[in-house]
């Protein structure tokens, strides 16, 4: 049985831990279900490798992240088949993915963490078995070959692999570009930590409430209203059910073309 002085202990330390992360996250952070966590079973797939012949094909991609390097995601990214894509709402995530079943080509005991930024479209000119890697309901990986030899000997070709989804751990805070004309307003929103998708976004001016934006593509959001000559402030919910709001993220007198940096999500 415990002591009451050891009750109180574990109660103090309870109320610190609550309220620490009460002041990272505003009040209406948390959903009425408690947040998913990190998965520890491991998924069989298969994944592939593209080799970049010209610097170009870092930029793009179906997420909208832009130029992947200077987003701040490196080599360390993943296109997904659509039977993982989800449309593009798992742009963001995070996914730990290992090589298995070959030791010609496996590195043992290595792992690659990698972001969710691109989309490998199905071929429906060849079956799922034939050629169409992508092809529902086919769970498939391409990735750059840098992070493809951090797992395998790129001989391998198509590998079986095995895949769980991931915190994902950001630098900094959440990032905000924003771009669109006149009374259009576009923002992308990327270098997010946790649950790293982007499920629901509300922007605010200081002349407006709390307005909700719609999914482009990928995680660009928009919305039709005057926006300008306003701080704008952002409020963006995850996967996992929470809500982060970062207030005057952008000044008055911000512009199109700018990016700015908020609060971020734990890990």
């Amino acid at each position: 049985m415990l002591n009451p002085s050891s009750i109180t202990a574990t109660a103090a330390l309870l109320l610190s831990l609550i309220s620490t992360v009460s002041s990272h996250y505003s009040s209406s952070t948390f959903s009425s279900s408690p947040p998913a966590p990190q998965s520890t079973v491991w998924h069989s797939a298969r994944a592939t490798y593209y080799a970049a012949s010209d610097p170009r094909d870092a930029v793009g991609g179906a997420c909208g992240y832009g130029d992947l390097v200077k987003a701040g995601y490196g080599m360390a990214t993943v296109g997904l088949s659509e039977a993982l894509f989800q449309r593009g709402q798992i742009c963001g995530a995070c996914f730990e993915l290992r090589c298995v079943d070959d030791l010609r080509w496996c590195i043992p005991g290595t792992s690659i963490i990698v972001t969710a930024t691109n989309f490998c479209a199905p071929n429906y000119g060849f079956t799922a078995e034939g050629g169409g890697r992508c092809n529902p309901p086919n769970k498939h990986f391409v990735l750059p070959i840098e992070a493809f030899e951090k797992i395998a000997i790129w001989k391998a070709g198509n590998m079986p692999v095995q895949y769980r989804r991931i915190k994902c751990r950001k630098e900094g805070g959440v990032r905000f570009t924003i771009d669109g004309s006149g009374i259009f307003v576009s923002v992308l929103i990327s270098n997010v930590g946790g649950a790293g998708d982007i499920v629901a976004v509300k922007i605010k001016g200081s002349r407006t409430g709390w307005l909700p934006m719609g999914r482009n593509w990928g995680q660009n959001w928009h919305i039709n209203s005057d926006l300008r000559s306003q701080p704008l402030s952002f409020e963006v919910t995850n996967s996992d059910g929470l809500t982060l709001t970062s207030y005057n993220v952008a000044p008055k007198n911000w512009n199109f073309g700018q990016t700015f940096e908020g609060k971020q999500f734990e890990a």
